[in-house]
């Protein structure tokens, strides 16, 4: 029997003469969706004389440039030759120009967290308003590398290596990504548990929150770098609730190994389950409390150390404990200390700041790094209320690299017809239907929320 030869994938001619073709359609969704909720008009602030700045479309296009990928400013390319769906996109020179005007600014960054504030008020308007009795937000610091030492502010890290220590804060919502609130540019050999550093952090993160949920509680949770009582004191006469992981000392080690075994109760996981070989236990009465404020209480777990994990001279018989500071009064202590430990989706949170250009800092002056910082935290803003306001289903909860995949770097055809332009998406792209659903809905968004 003889077989009939077929062409392979790779033979066909490639040609440069295409036109009306358009590369990440679904960008413009980011892009469009900035301008629905007015961050863009907020990142065009007037001067004293009254004129409006053009920078706020070049600004914009800079934290989409990054939700799409980018990690630089010569990444603007990418929209720049796609003027059919972009429409006019600055030059890489007039980019920079910009940024630097911000970043000289003594009110620039101001300007670029009230830009934030204003839409993010808008968004919740619209439905972005997490459904969640108490909002939470997660402190956590990162180790930013730097390859160059000419980078201002770069420094030796505590691991070792060279770069910046940023503090970033998040809303959490759960199993969707988390809202970027705020973010604190910071030198590499900066302590982690810096108290004047999360106190700043925290204040710019609760500036964020929309008055719409002034009548929420809060709830602010950190690590053991943040177990300072001069951050608990400020939380406390801001009537703000906290949740600290503390070190442990021998002391602390002492009144663990004290307890009787009584005193133990299951840990539980977030279906409500009994958590396997982890049990927790109050330690409020065993320990001095007294320089924290009132209704402190400590609450410790002890877990199985995993198969093949080295002891530390904390651990005791084969167990790991880590202790919980909070001021909620709740009688859960199972629910408490769950709480505390889903403060661990934050480091997704920065995983996806580092896939959306904070792993590149890549200016050589403090200042423009900090408007850089800025940026990637409202590109992740646009990513995230784009999930919550036009997606579902697993869409509304993939990490970015899927939403590139899938949804931005999707390529089209732009077409004319009867006075109308036309973005038409290849029939059988499998989200293409997703797409087109999630520009429907941003189309029939207000206005003004």
């Amino acid at each position: 029997m003889r077989v009939q030869a077929t062409n392979s994938p790779g033979s066909f001619e490639v040609t440069t003469d295409g036109a009306g073709v358009v590369g990440h359609a679904g960008a413009a969704l980011l892009g469009e969706l900035a301008d629905r909720l007015g961050l863009t008009r907020a990142l065009g602030w007037r001067d004293p004389g009254g004129r409006r700045h053009q920078d706020a479309a070049v600004l914009r296009d800079l934290a989409v440039m990054l939700a799409d990928g980018g990690d630089c400013l010569s990444d603007l390319a990418a929209l720049r030759d796609q003027p059919e769906l972009f429409g006019p996109v600055a030059s890489t020179p007039t980019a920079w120009r910009v940024l630097e005007r911000v970043a000289t600014d003594p009110d620039g960054l101001a300007r670029l967290r009230a830009a934030r504030a204003h839409a993010r008020a808008r968004a919740w308007a619209a439905g972005a308003h997490p459904d969640v009795e108490l909002l939470v937000v997660d402190a956590d610091a990162t180790l930013v590398l730097a390859h160059s030492d000419l980078k201002e502010g770069a420094a030796g890290t505590y691991k070792h290596s060279f770069g910046f220590h940023p503090l970033l804060a998040y809303l959490d919502r759960g199993q969707a990504p988390g809202e970027p609130l705020a973010g604190l540019l910071r030198p590499g050999n900066a302590p982690a548990g810096g108290a004047d550093d999360l106190i700043a952090l925290v204040d710019l993160a609760l500036a964020q929150l929309p008055t719409s949920a002034s009548d929420q509680p809060v709830l602010v949770r950190s690590d053991s770098a943040g177990a300072s009582t001069r951050l608990a004191w400020h939380l406390h006469d801001q009537d703000v609730g906290f949740s600290l992981g503390m070190p442990i000392d021998a002391h602390l080690r002492e009144a663990i190994l004290a307890q009787p075994e009584p005193a133990w109760t299951p840990a539980v996981d977030a279906d409500g389950q009994p958590r396997d070989g982890a049990e927790v236990c109050e330690l409020t009465g065993w320990i001095d409390l007294h320089t924290w404020p009132a209704g402190t209480r400590a609450i410790c777990r002890r877990e199985d150390a995993h198969p093949g994990a080295q002891l530390r001279f904390t651990d005791h018989n084969g167990h790991r404990f880590q202790v919980v500071l909070t001021d909620q009064p709740d009688p859960d202590l199972a629910g408490l200390e769950l709480r505390h430990r889903q403060r661990a989706r934050v480091e997704d949170r920065i995983r996806a700041a580092k896939a959306t250009g904070l792993s590149n800092l890549p200016f050589d002056r403090w200042r423009r790094n900090t408007v850089w910082l800025e940026l990637v935290l409202a590109a992740q803003d646009l990513t995230c209320w784009t999930q919550a306001l036009l997606l579902d289903g697993a869409l509304a909860v993939a990490e970015p690299k899927t939403l590139r995949y899938r949804l931005w770097h999707i390529a089209a055809r732009v077409v004319r017809h009867a006075r109308r332009r036309i973005l038409r998406l290849q029939r059988s792209w499998p989200w293409a239907a997703e797409l087109a659903q999630a520009f429907a809905r941003l189309r029939a968004l207000p206005l003004r929320c």
